[in-house]
Parts: C-alpha cells; structure tokens; sequence
C-alpha cells in the first residue's frame, strides 16, 4: 500500500507529538516530519518530498500566509491543508489564492481529521460544512467583483451551469435564490459554487492577472482581501 507522506508544521510541540501519534496509527499514512521552524521546514520537504503539508494557522515566529506562499511558488506539487480555529474570511481567501486544498478546524473529530488528509490527497478542495454555504459564495462574488465576469469565463473555461451561477452571484443572488431561479436544489449550487473555487483557485495570479492585463489594460485592481 502506497502510504500518504505527510509534513506536519506546528511550533507547539505537545499539538505536533498529539497529531502525530494520531496520523502514524493509520495505516496508509506516514509521517515523514513534523517541525515548526521556518528554516527546518525548508531542508525536510527537500529531503523527503512530501504529498500532505499539515500548515498550522497560528504559527508563532512566522506568518502562516507566508509559509503557504513558499508551498506555491517552490514547491506547488505539495498539497496544503491549513489547521486552526475559523480564520478571517480575508486570510482565507488568500490561502486559497495560494492554492490550499483544504482547512481543518481544531475542534474537528479524528475521524473528520484522518477523511479530510485522504480527500484532499485524492485531489478534492476541503471546507468544513458549515462554512461551505455562505463563505465559498463569498469568496467567488470577491473574485467576480475584481474581475469581470466574462474574464473568469475565459481564463477558466467554465461550464453552461457554472456561468449561469456566476452571473447570478454577479448579481447578488444568494444560493437559495440562484437555486430558485435555476430551478436547482441548494446543495447543488453549493457544487457548482465549490467547482467555481477549485478553478479561480488553480492559477489565480497568473491567469487572471494575465487575462485582466490584455481586456483590461486601464484597470487598476483594487480590493480589500
């Protein structure tokens, strides 16, 4: 059996022995490091290549943010998955600018724990629940509201359903209205919405910037993140 190899980064060394002793009692799991120093973290994802980067939100001599942008741009084949209590929708959002997989809050149970790590291992992007509904809407009306409509369109090749639900959060209609509107339930906008993220969040500097640039050569992007 292939086994996860998971880095686990948490500067609170009771934490980072407690998740560790958990994730090793799984069969498919490995625990191949588990630091919490910047510089440290550096030398073992070289040395052991990592597939699951365990990132703590509150790491205490360096920014968590910063620590994520080091996984994008030097090492993008490690997939991140934030722990910590419900951060600012702001922080979230540039995590998965940043291209996080998922988020894992403390209070999650163990088995919650253990589905989300194979999940995102497998590729899927991970919000709890209850921050699905209203948060992921947010996050894309933050993205459509930068940059056009019909930009996102193009740079992400979105489907007939993905369009129509962008257009609606365009214009400021909440998931039970678009469900209403395009005669679909809520969970299924809640899809269509997650699928929308998964795509802004692939190369969002990149794309967007570059799409916005060459429709948008005037436009100065602004926003509060």
């Amino acid at each position: 059996m292939k086994k996860i190899h998971i880095l686990l980064i948490e500067d609170n060394k009771l934490v980072r022995d407690g998740i560790a002793t958990r994730l090793k009692k799984q069969p498919d799991m490995l625990v191949v490091a588990a630091e919490g120093n910047r510089e440290k973290i550096l030398m073992r994802i070289k040395k052991h290549n990592p597939d699951i980067a365990l990132l703590d939100l509150g790491l205490g001599h360096q920014n968590s943010l910063q620590v994520a942008e080091l996984f994008k741009k030097d090492f993008q084949e490690v997939k991140v998955v934030v722990m910590g209590l419900i951060p600012p929708e702001s922080d979230i959002f540039e995590f998965v600018r940043l291209g996080v997989s998922g988020f894992i809050l403390k209070d999650a149970t163990v088995s919650e724990f253990i589905k989300t790590i194979r999940s995102v291992y497998q590729g899927n992007y991970i919000l709890p629940a209850h921050l699905t509904d209203s948060l992921f809407s947010q996050i894309v009306e933050h993205a459509i509201n930068r940059f056009k409509p019909s930009v996102i369109d193009e740079s992400f090749r979105m489907t007939k359903r993905e369009k129509q639900v962008i257009e609606l959060i365009y214009d400021g209609s909440t998931n039970k209205e678009i469900a209403q509107k395009l005669n679909i339930s809520t969970s299924t906008v809640k899809s269509h919405v997650h699928k929308i993220l998964e795509k802004l969040a692939i190369n969002t500097r990149f794309q967007i910037a570059k799409h916005v640039n060459l429709h948008n050569p005037d436009k100065t992007t602004t926003g509060t993140d």
